[in-house]
């Protein structure tokens, strides 16, 4: 009994860790995401993704960059692009470099995983696109892209914003709805971020190697060498385990890093990053949206794609000696709380937080802003909220045992 009530505590305190190592970087990140999302309308964007040629890829890649890393975000907007005249091809180009290749992303793995796993994360966004272009272009489905445009309602068509840029950011309103969105961005990840981070808390103090050797074939610490079956069976059960979770990446990342630490290959670690569009609430809201053939098309267009961005990545990196020494034991036995760049940084933005919270929600709270979000299964959510708040109780008892026990 002991022993359990001491991995209780253990397994708190490294959740608590593992979010005080990242709080700093979910503040940056969603704060450049906000600024950008409100200084560049989705008017302005989808005016130029119409065609399907190379230009309207690299718009879409580029928007898609400088967007919001929610995937239930990303969703509604590359529905509302492509409703709007964007081609399939280009929302689809959106829709991955928005939950791939976005800044809090990269600065969330380069904390937990290392600047390696933030090429990868970015070379391989840009993989998935053109992988994802390659197979719509040999497949065309003509027929399935006109039947998902025509089901899109038409309706509640925005205005354009004539506003230029330096007009925009000399306004108090457009701060006001900087932070309106920056708290939106937080209510829309504060459950998955919960979740995720005392998922991987547990995990680390609870879950023994032996069950990662099972789920993930020929795996141990410090193993290197994979053979192809062994990468290719990591990279199809890497997006099985993150369906398991159903969290977003960024509420996923530490656990890639804890299943790094356990011996899963560089391929399947970067499967299981790269799978939040893959799992099934994203799949419900493909087909309310588009229809269930096309959204069983788009799972099959992700999964592919995934699967051999994946394994290229690993080959490429192990080619140029670029895959990092996994150890679990530099993220679970790191000091988190510590007086360091960590502790002023996370200062800093609690109190930038703050400021946006009473631009947004106090001193200008007459302002209106509105960002359409994917229909989320009210089940779902009122579940997951559940579990956050049980999540909350975990933590709260697991600290006061591992300072008493």
């Amino acid at each position: 009994m002991n022993q359990f009530l001491n991995e209780w505590g253990e397994a708190a305190y490294t959740s608590l860790g593992f979010f005080w190592m990242a709080l700093w970087a979910f503040a940056l990140g969603y704060l450049i995401s906000s600024m950008i999302q409100v200084f560049v309308t989705e008017k302005r964007m989808q005016n130029m993704m119409g065609d399907k040629g190379r230009k309207s890829v690299l718009l879409g890649t580029f928007f898609g960059f400088i967007s919001s890393s929610c995937s239930f975000s990303a969703l509604a907007t590359s529905k509302s692009l492509f409703k709007k005249g964007a081609s399939f091809v280009s929302s689809i180009a959106f829709l991955l470099a928005s939950t791939n290749l976005v800044i809090e992303l990269g600065i969330i793995i380069s904390i937990f995983l290392g600047w390696q796993f933030v090429v990868g994360e970015y070379v391989g966004g840009v993989l998935l696109i053109l992988f994802s272009w390659l197979l719509i272009r040999i497949i065309n489905p003509k027929k399935m892209i006109e039947n998902a445009r025509k089901r899109l309602d038409e309706s509640n068509e925005d205005h354009a914003d004539k506003k230029s840029l330096s007009e925009k950011i000399k306004s108090h309103e457009n701060w006001a709805k900087v932070g309106k969105q920056y708290g939106m961005e937080w209510k829309m990840v504060w459950k998955d971020v919960t979740v995720g981070f005392t998922i991987a808390g547990i995990v680390a103090a609870f879950v023994p190697d032996s069950f990662f050797q099972t789920l993930f074939i020929n795996t141990g610490e410090g193993q290197q060498s994979f053979g192809f079956f062994t990468l290719l069976e990591h990279v199809i059960v890497g997006p099985v385990a993150a369906f398991l979770t159903f969290i977003g990446s960024m509420g996923n990342i530490p656990l890639a890093a804890l299943l790094y630490g356990k011996g899963v290959s560089f391929a399947g670690v970067m499967a299981f990053i790269f799978s939040d569009l893959v799992v099934f609430p994203v799949l419900r809201i493909n087909a309310k949206y588009y229809g269930w053939k096309m959204s069983l098309f788009i799972l099959f267009l992700l999964f592919t794609s995934l699967i051999a961005t994946s394994l290229l990545l690993h080959y490429g990196f192990d080619l140029f000696s670029l895959i990092p020494q996994g150890t679990d034991k530099g993220i679970t036995e790191k000091k988190h709380f510590s007086i360091d760049y960590t502790f002023f940084l996370n200062l800093a933005f609690v109190a930038l937080s703050g400021l946006m919270v009473y631009f947004g929600f106090y001193k200008w709270k007459s302002v209106k802003h509105h960002k359409e979000m994917a229909p989320k299964s009210p089940l779902m959510e009122k579940t997951l909220k559940w579990i956050a708040m049980v999540c909350y109780v975990w933590l709260a008892v697991g600290i006061v045992l591992k300072f008493s026990v």
